[in-house]
């Protein structure tokens, strides 16, 4: 079954007075009403719009068809909860699939803020970004939420709300952090939805990750990479020691096992080497770049047959 915006098929927003939602639907049928309409599909249009209008047109349907409906969108797949909402009134005649799965049930047992009636929450999902570090050593972020909610006429307004989130070492990006209980407020006593976050990476030029991997490129001078040396580097978990083997060249890997985003088992870091020429921009630094040139004989195309 695929959701039905009645907003939509109304022309109306969904903060719409009832005043409104009642003009527009009037204005509505005029314009299809088969005796006077052009419009090919006018008797399907008509049907369209009283459907729409037995929903919002009735405060109580319209409440819990907006607790049912918050972000879905027209035609996106839906299933209502079963028997969610056992108390309403059967639908209008000629009604659609979906019509008749949200409102054809039982009885009058129990209505929309009625005694009786329950709905648990929707839940609310979000999306946050956090730092490598996060990742590393965990830790709290305090996020705001946009909330809807009805006021005492009826309308639908938001409000913020902020939840402090506490990220857990070794989450990765695309993970989600489920928060029991945080999304919307369920109905008639029943219980909150919940909080569903996907967690991204800020943007960082310093690292590439690699599922609990992480590379990060490390500029070293020649005469390190030629003599090797032994070298300070900051990375996500503190600075570290690391000694360049002799010889090195640019792109050469140095595993740190690991040293990656935390799990089990954890990630490594790659530190990848980038030789970094100094400037010729002295007459004493052009004149060691010339001694080089006489004393060295070195031709790297040589060893690549160009």
């Amino acid at each position: 079954m695929e959701y039905k915006d009645y907003y939509k098929t109304l022309g109306v927003d969904k903060d719409a007075s009832a005043d409104a939602i009642k003009k527009a639907y009037r204005k509505q049928v005029r314009k299809y009403h088969p005796d006077v309409s052009k419009e090919p599909d006018a008797d399907h249009m008509t049907k369209e719009m009283n459907e729409a209008y037995g929903v919002l047109g009735d405060a109580d349907k319209r409440a819990a068809y907006d607790a049912l409906g918050r972000n879905r969108r027209a035609g996106q797949p839906f299933q209502p909860p079963p028997d969610w909402g056992a108390g309403f009134d059967g639908g209008a005649a000629d009604s659609s699939d979906f019509f008749s799965d949200l409102f054809a049930h039982v009885g009058r047992r129990a209505r929309p803020g009625g005694p009786g009636f329950q709905m648990r929450g929707d839940d609310i999902h979000a999306a946050i970004s956090i730092d490598l570090a996060d990742a590393y050593h965990g830790s709290t972020r305090a996020v705001t939420l946009r909330v809807p909610e009805h006021d005492p006429h009826g309308r639908v307004v938001t409000r913020e709300r902020v939840v402090n989130v506490k990220i857990p070492k070794g989450v990765l990006p695309g993970q989600q952090l489920r928060l029991a209980g945080q999304g919307h407020p369920g109905s008639g006593g029943a219980g909150a939805g919940d909080l569903f976050l996907e967690i991204g990476f800020h943007p960082d030029a310093r690292y590439r990750i690699e599922g609990r991997n992480v590379y990060a490129s490390v500029p070293v001078t020649p005469w390190e990479a030629a003599l090797g040396a032994s070298i300070d580097v900051p990375t996500p978990s503190g600075q570290v020691e690391v000694a360049v083997p002799p010889g090195s060249q640019t792109g050469r890997k140095l595993r740190l096992k690991g040293r990656g985003i935390p799990g089990t088992p954890a990630g490594d870091l790659y530190l990848v080497l980038e030789v970094v020429l100094p400037p010729a921009n002295t007459d004493k630094a052009r004149e060691l770049y010339r001694a080089m040139a006489r004393d060295m004989a070195f031709n790297p195309r040589a060893r690549t047959g160009a």
